[in-house]
């Protein structure tokens, strides 16, 4: 185990113990998970907590998410499971990337894959689908309309572009990884492909990719791409959802799993 994991796993600890929670789960969600960080990207890392049962026996509204500031390259901050539940129900992407993040730092309990074993149910290709394609218009008409580009953002437009690609191909969520999304979408020998490849190897490589002429062909391609996806998204079903009451025993079996083991 390197360094910086050691030192994630530090944190969380120490997150524990000051918080008086218990992690049940913690991932890296950024640009480490997609596969294409920078040099000086930083560890994006993001968890799910429980309290003791009693925090939870109030009448009041209490914050139900943990941030602390960014140091040492690490930004971490996590939700509590019943905030992740209520998101979850409603098929929220952020959440459902996290759950199958290919970068794992700490799993305990059953928590996760119980969820997992419904996401299923509760993912939703049209609220999905909105969600990647707002992303992508987004980053598209900040970082890339003039003549010259921030080379980068090009993977910022591209992976959500992608991610709509795949939920109208598969109806499934998306992979987080943006190789596994290239490889299903785009034909390796085309001219897009190719310049695709150069760019994620340039990344790779820790080129900077600051500010370049505009890359035409991937310009097209994108621009197209959110015009389509503008009218299949209309089209793209809500998904039926997992019960209340199945996310409530989820909720009360965690409480019951982690406090009275």
């Amino acid at each position: 185990m390197t360094n910086i994991h050691s030192d994630i796993l530090l944190e969380l600890t120490r997150i524990e113990q000051k918080e008086n929670v218990r992690i049940l789960y913690a991932c890296e969600s950024g640009s480490r998970a997609w596969g294409f960080p920078s040099k000086d990207s930083d560890y994006d890392v993001r968890f799910i907590y429980v309290r003791p049962v009693e925090w939870y026996l109030s009448i009041f509204d209490k914050r139900d998410v943990i941030e602390r500031p960014i140091s040492d390259m690490l930004d971490i901050n996590g939700w509590d499971l019943r905030k992740a539940l209520n998101l979850f129900r409603k098929s929220n992407p952020p959440l459902l990337e996290w759950l199958q993040s290919p970068i794992t730092y700490y799993t305990k309990y059953s928590v996760a894959d119980q969820i997992r074993g419904i996401s299923p149910l509760t993912f939703s290709p049209k609220s999905c689908m909105y969600h990647y394609l707002n992303m992508a218009k987004g980053n598209y008409r900040d970082y890339l309309q003039g003549e010259q580009v921030k080379i980068k953002k090009y993977f910022y437009v591209l992976r959500p572009i992608l991610a709509c690609g795949w939920i109208e191909r598969y109806n499934t969520m998306p992979p987080i990884e943006f190789d596994k999304l290239v490889e299903a979408l785009i034909p390796r020998d085309s001219e897009l492909g190719v310049m695709v490849e150069q760019l994620l190897r340039r990344k790779k490589a820790g080129d900077e990719l600051n500010m370049e002429p505009r890359l035409h062909p991937i310009n097209t391609y994108l621009e197209d791409r959110i015009v389509y996806f503008d009218q299949i998204a209309l089209q793209q079903k809500p998904g039926e959802g997992a019960q209340d009451d199945q996310l409530d025993d989820l909720f009360r079996s965690a409480l019951d799993e982690v406090w009275r083991s």
